[in-house]
């Protein structure tokens, strides 16, 4: 699973800091915290019919997540959606995007890691591109990532930060192993998520899911769980083992840039018998949220 480019983005308008500029021209300072250190936070959304899904929740998440790294500079969200509506309009974009939200501690006077070096204020990146969801909707394969995800001491994953090469480093792995993604581990051998989405499995008509102790809070994935309590399907949140998701009847992943998609094997082996009934009702009623929900911004 390799994404290709568009050639609608090649005139793509980004903005940075509230100044649109051609993609050609965008530029970061290299004293910027991002490149310095990975020290950012960000956020992916995804636009339908001129609504941003879930935008408040996704702009909660990036604002705890900048507040938990002492972050002195944060933009409201009224600010975050002015900015947001700048940069769509600039592209005359209403449907089928995906926009990468990106906040920097900012500018340091020097290169260096202290926090205090940054003396000018935070960077926002706002990146919108013309994307369909990014996975094949007929099935993934996975393999199980020998990187294991951060508990809570190490780095706390409620921190949606930019440093993400333990995501790199598992899809390395998934590419050397012929796979669309890799599932990764927490320290105790249960379930994380994978490199790139949460993950759902299905047995006997029951849905389960990881607890977010080595992963992020998803906001998909909450609004999974939200359809699952509303439509009264069956769901617990529990330590899953790799056992239980190579046995269980469906596995689905489901994130911003992938929506939900199922799973046909993990580590070689099978999963079920190929057919996806409980996926493809729970993809259905999300389709349904994303396209009578969310923030009207175009």
């Amino acid at each position: 699973m390799l994404q290709s480019f568009d050639s609608k983005n090649t005139d793509l308008i980004v903005n940075i800091n509230g100044s649109l500029v051609h993609r050609d021209q965008a530029a970061i300072s290299p004293f910027d915290s991002a490149v310095q250190g990975g020290d950012a936070v960000w956020e992916g959304l995804r636009l339908y019919n001129g609504r941003i899904f879930a935008l408040r929740r996704h702009i909660s998440r990036l604002h705890s997540s900048a507040k938990a790294l002492a972050f002195t500079d944060i933009p409201s969200e009224d600010e975050i959606i002015h900015q947001l509506k700048r940069t769509l309009e600039g592209n005359n974009m209403s449907d089928g995007v995906h926009i990468r939200l990106t906040l920097t501690r900012g500018v340091k006077i020097t290169s260096g890691m202290d926090p205090r070096l940054n003396q000018s204020g935070s960077t926002l990146i706002i990146l919108a591109e013309h994307k369909a969801p990014v996975y094949d909707k007929s099935g993934l394969s996975l393999i199980t990532s020998s990187v294991r995800r951060f508990p809570p001491d190490c780095l706390d994953p409620k921190i949606h930060h930019a440093n993400l090469l333990q995501s790199i480093l598992a899809k390395i792995e998934a590419n050397h192993a012929g796979a669309d993604d890799a599932l990764m581990l927490d320290y105790q051998g249960f379930i994380a998520e994978t490199n790139a989405t949460h993950v759902f499995m299905v047995h006997n008509n029951i849905v389960y899911t990881p607890h977010t102790h080595a992963c992020p809070e998803g906001v998909t994935r909450t609004t999974v769980l939200r359809i699952c309590r509303e439509q009264d399907i069956q769901h617990e949140i529990k330590n899953l083992s790799l056992t239980e998701l190579y046995r269980s009847d469906e596995v689905f992943c489901t994130g911003t840039m992938g929506e939900i998609v199922p799973v046909e094997q993990v580590d070689g082996r099978r999963i079920g018998s190929g057919e996806y009934p409980m996926t493809a009702r729970i993809g259905e009623l999300y389709s349904h949220c994303t396209a009578n929900e969310g923030y009207q911004i175009v």
